[in-house]
């Protein structure tokens, strides 16, 4: 499965928000010191998650990101979804309708595409709340 650092690092930075038992917002040094992650792809991923409504901005001394809605409304498929990068199992691409060079389907273009959607249909079920 091809899954991109981009993605990981969005889902492991955004349950790094929901695990705080507190409303106070989480600055993204903290995250990026806790997770490991380099602070300027956060902002860059940030950026997309605030865009799409996953987190929101707090401005301020103490400011920082808080989740934008409750644990329980967001999934880890709507994480993913929010930084545009989908999940591949193939070269293979729907939106081109080809896997080939010669522009045509694979003959297990359907299998992957099938298996695409059952891994968003399982993480659309995986709300931040169950984690």
């Amino acid at each position: 499965m091809i899954l991109t650092t981009k993605a990981r690092y969005a889902v492991m930075a955004v349950i790094e928000i929901a695990s705080q038992n507190s409303l106070k917002p989480i600055s993204l040094s903290e995250i990026s010191k806790s997770q490991n992650i380099s602070l300027s792809y956060l902002e860059q991923i940030f950026v997309l998650l605030r865009k799409n409504n996953i987190v929101k901005s707090i401005k301020g001394p103490g400011g920082g990101y808080i989740l934008y809605k409750n644990k329980s409304e967001i999934s880890v498929s709507d994480i993913i979804k929010a930084i545009d990068e989908p999940i591949k199992m193939t070269r293979c691409s729907i939106e081109k309708q080809s896997c080939n060079s010669n522009k045509t389907k694979c003959k297990t273009h359907h299998l992957w595409h099938g298996l695409e959607n059952r891994i968003y249909d399982y993480l659309g079920s995986i709300s931040l709340e169950k984690l």
